[in-house]
């Protein structure tokens, strides 16, 4: 028996071995030689004999050509301070007991606010922390609940660290501010700014503009098949070809978008010069490329739903929204959520469509279309610096697995499968 399982596990690797083959050659001896190499100096003065540098490729993506404005640390902890006091308090606000809770609550509320306030003057800060939270304190451990109390520690603890760490970090903005600044003298953030602004404008859009397709094209409607050919051609047709033409569609003298814009009264928009709508131009072109494919996968995953379930519900008097909210949304769930993996995965690698819109730049100007995989072509075959290029592909890496790791822990309480 153990010989017969032996061979026939042998026989299945046999079958399998052209394939591992070429996934070696072509797929993991790159991505090994590649993480190596992210360790090495290798530019091309050092294109025959790269040194180890380590960290350092790692450490110079991320040197700024001027240092920010305002200290990082305490921007991030500000703002998740910040954060959480708003979310504490909204919490401490659905769980209140009675009238008590809420008369405290809204002076913990107030207090914060003053205690933010008073940090600039020393005396005002000292007779708040010295005086006002001790009598606080005390009040609330003899007359509130206890899930206030909770959130009254965490909120107290959190204050104090802030006011410490505040005497040697001293800050003026939040980390969205933080990030505003940094990215303009920091290539990596800038593309990686680019980039998150692409994929949070294009995937969600994306996602809701083909499942209205699918819907429509789910009903009986005439010419249904040609409808659906005419929604899946963009997918299958060339990104460059797509892309040339709507280089021409964005003209902003005789570009077709401003000509439809024209006739509702609306102004030329510089479309391809005005680097806030860099973002939104690269986004609208792979929109319109993607929706088709969605659209196909979104009408499969309607049409495995069984219709009982719609009879069901029609005979209980439910409406369209309510079929959809109860019925057509959960089950439509795993097919929503391969989608978002897919698409997010796929955003994070635009390339194309600025390669080609902008002629070969990054943008119109001030690196406005610089997104993370042009980031590191421009490394690689502009600057001819492979080894920063391997380690900023591997940051990319990096995000993406974030990302998508995010998505399945979200997954797995949001996606409901029939079997």
């Amino acid at each position: 028996m153990n010989a017969r399982r032996m061979r026939e596990t042998l026989e299945g690797y046999l079958f399998l071995l052209p394939s591992i083959i070429v996934l070696g050659i072509f797929v993991f001896w790159p991505i090994g030689f590649s993480l190596v190499l992210s360790f090495f100096k290798w530019d091309f003065r050092n294109m025959r004999h790269p040194t180890f540098a380590g960290f350092a490729n790692y450490l110079e993506i991320f040197s700024f050509s001027t240092p920010p404005k305002y200290p990082f640390w305490a921007s991030l902890f500000a703002s998740l301070l910040a954060t959480s006091a708003a979310i504490g308090t909204v919490y401490a606000f659905l769980t209140l007991r009675n009238k008590r809770d809420l008369l405290l609550s809204t002076l913990i509320a107030a207090l914060s606010t003053a205690s933010f306030l008073t940090i600039s003057n020393p005396t005002a800060l000292l007779i708040v922390n010295i005086v006002v939270w001790p009598l606080i304190t005390y009040i609330m451990r003899k007359y509130s609940s206890k899930a206030l109390q909770r959130f009254w520690t965490i909120l107290f603890i959190g204050l104090a660290l802030f006011i410490i760490i505040n005497q040697f970090l001293p800050h003026k903005n939040d980390i969205i501010k933080w990030l505003l600044d940094a990215k303009e003298r920091n290539d990596f953030l800038k593309a990686l700014y680019n980039t998150t602004y692409y994929v949070l404008l294009s995937v969600p859009a994306t996602i809701v503009i083909s499942l209205g397709i699918a819907l429509l094209l789910n009903s009986n409607i005439n010419f249904n098949a040609l409808f659906r050919t005419s929604y899946f051609i963009p997918f299958v047709t060339s990104v460059v070809a797509i892309s040339l033409v709507w280089q021409w569609i964005f003209n902003d003298d005789y570009g077709l978008l401003n000509y439809i814009l024209s006739i509702f009264g609306g102004g030329k928009i510089a479309w391809l010069k005005d680097e806030r709508w860099t973002i939104p131009t690269i986004a609208i072109v792979s929109i319109w490329k993607t929706v088709g494919y969605d659209a196909v996968i979104f009408l499969a995953g309607l049409q495995n739903i069984d219709k009982s379930y719609y009879e069901a519900a029609e005979v209980d008097g439910a409406s369209h929204f309510q079929k959809f909210y109860y019925i057509t949304w959960p089950l439509l769930s795993p097919t929503t959520f391969f989608l978002t993996i897919v698409s997010f995965i796929g955003a994070f690698k635009v390339f194309t469509q600025v390669f080609v819109l902008y002629q070969g730049l990054p943008g119109p100007y001030n690196n406005s279309g610089l997104t993370m995989v042009y980031y590191v072509f421009d490394l690689f075959y502009n600057q001819q610096r492979m080894g920063i290029a391997c380690a900023a592909a591997y940051l990319l890496f990096g995000v993406i697995l974030i990302f998508t790791m995010m998505q399945f822990r979200l997954g797995r309480k949001m996606v409901e499968y029939v079997s």
